[in-house]
């Protein structure tokens, strides 16, 4: 356990799986973090658990293949219940990935701790004073109060995140207006529904392994004011008035219930502090983005700031992570706004969906829709042809040892031919493959990002220096921290 007066080069508040992933990736590239968890055990429900394709690459590549072995795979997807077929991207992974958060967390965590983060569970972040070159957590724990230095500051802590609290980070937010109740129940048995509009509300049934997820929305009633979950006679009663169905016989196992109330911090980073997850954005559950995209922020963030506390970073790559991952979550409110719009709305809303049926039987509309919710519609970086700004990930390139994977913690250069120049006048990790499908006619050099991503390609060098300044400092190996 760290102890008081302890310094660490990143402090992150929220043991969940943003939190964990996060840890994860400082500590592939030798960043050691410490991630402060106000819950002494870690939770055994399940709140969110489907993974979309790029998280399952992300994964893929991360070595957590155990992990994606437990999903069940699930080839549609839907946008407001209107349902496609996700498995037309052009990925292994092509589709949704059905697995518990609980399992997801547990497999994060246990790699965190084994690449060197300490997690200190029953401590609560109460305070955070920024100084010039660090900021300082105040903790309260079972043995006490904590003050841990860091370098940096993450808040991967929820929705209702201390840590954007503490720092004052302003706020784009919409009030609730309606609530939705959701149960875990064993010994009941009704049918299955899926994304059912009644005429006195809404209604979602699925039952796995002798458990029926229920979640139910009443046309008209407003959230209650809650500081739990709800109890399970209010959700028998809900239940009941909207389908007609008696739950009374079962067992509540798990009680839940969120609003739609929805919101972005206008920036992810304040000095030294940032913010990753819910803590930056939050929405109604749907489409399981909520955790995906904060998967995914991590991972755009950890090379980001391991290359920042290490030294080898350009000055603004750390600023470009709100510059990317800010548009990202924006896209992703406006698309959930509007299947809630569409799932809970009143007749009214019937010639809308009616339209959108039709649209959905496009194919260019149901590929566009997969590849939306599978979160690859996105590019990152300046304007360029492809694959700029793309995942490399769909080109199946060859190495000697085996499938590129893009899971470094530093910029390589990928050559897919000899240099035309001098092979050593680039300060950064040169990898040589085979473009085996000749999907990238005319590019000789991949300038790769530690995500995936492409910074640069092209066949000279004229630019690439120019590049390579955009992510790495001058100097970077003589800069670089072990």
């Amino acid at each position: 356990m760290t102890p008081p007066g302890a310094a660490a080069p990143v402090v992150i508040a929220g043991a969940g799986p943003v939190g964990l992933l996060l840890a994860c990736e400082l500590g592939r590239a030798g960043v050691p973090a410490v991630v402060v968890e106000r819950l002494g055990e870690p939770m055994t429900e399940s709140r969110a658990a489907q993974l979309t394709t790029l998280t399952a690459e992300l994964l893929h590549e991360r070595g957590f293949d155990g992990l994606l072995g437990e999903a069940v795979h699930e080839p549609r997807g839907h946008f407001a219940g209107l349902g496609f077929d996700a498995s037309v991207l052009d990925s292994e992974f092509a589709g949704n990935w059905k697995v518990p958060q609980y399992r997801t967390e547990a497999a994060l965590g246990e790699r965190a701790v084994a690449l060197g983060a300490t997690v200190l569970r029953a401590h609560e972040l109460t305070g955070i004073t920024e100084r010039a070159d660090h900021a300082v957590c105040e903790v309260v724990g079972p043995g006490g109060p904590l003050r841990i230095r860091a370098e940096y500051v993450v808040g991967c802590d929820g929705a209702r995140s201390t840590v954007r609290r503490l720092c004052g980070f302003p706020v784009s937010a919409t009030a609730p207006t309606k609530e939705l109740l959701r149960a875990d129940v064993t010994g009941i048995s009704i049918r299955d529904r899926r994304f059912e509009r009644l005429d006195a509300g809404y209604a979602v049934a699925a039952t796995r392994d002798g458990v029926t997820r229920v979640m139910v929305h009443a046309t008209g009633q407003a959230p209650a004011e809650r500081t739990g979950p709800p109890r399970f006679d209010e959700v028998i009663r809900l239940w009941e008035k909207v389908t007609g169905e008696d739950i009374s016989g079962g067992n509540a196992i798990w009680l839940d219930s969120f609003d739609n109330s929805m919101g972005q911090a206008r920036s992810y980073r304040r000095g030294r502090v940032l913010l990753a997850g819910d803590a930056a954005h939050w929405h109604m559950p749907i489409g399981g983005q909520a955790l995906n995209v904060g998967l995914q922020d991590a991972v755009n963030l950890g090379w980001r700031l391991a290359g920042t506390v290490r030294g080898w970073a350009a000055a603004g790559l750390l600023d470009g992570y709100h510059d990317e991952r800010h548009p990202v979550a924006a896209r992703v409110l406006d698309h959930v706004a509007a299947q809630e719009i569409l799932l809970l709305g009143g007749p009214e809303i019937e010639p809308l969906r009616a339209v959108l049926t039709e649209l959905t039987g496009l194919d260019k509309v149901r590929a566009h829709l997969a590849s939306v919710a599978g979160n690859l519609a996105d590019r990152y970086g300046p304007p360029g042809p492809e694959p700029i700004g793309r995942r490399i990930t769909g080109h199946r390139l060859r190495t000697e040892s085996g499938p590129l994977r893009a899971a470094g913690t530093e910029p390589v250069l990928v050559r897919l031919a000899p240099p035309s120049g001098d092979p050593g006048r680039f300060t950064i990790p040169t990898i040589h493959a085979i473009d085996e499908a000749d999907s990238l006619p005319g590019i000789t050099t991949i300038l790769l990002r530690p995500d995936g991503y492409v910074a640069w390609a092209g066949d000279g060098e004229d630019d690439l220096d120019q590049a390579i300044g955009q992510l790495c400092a001058e100097g970077r190996k003589e800069n670089a921290r072990l």
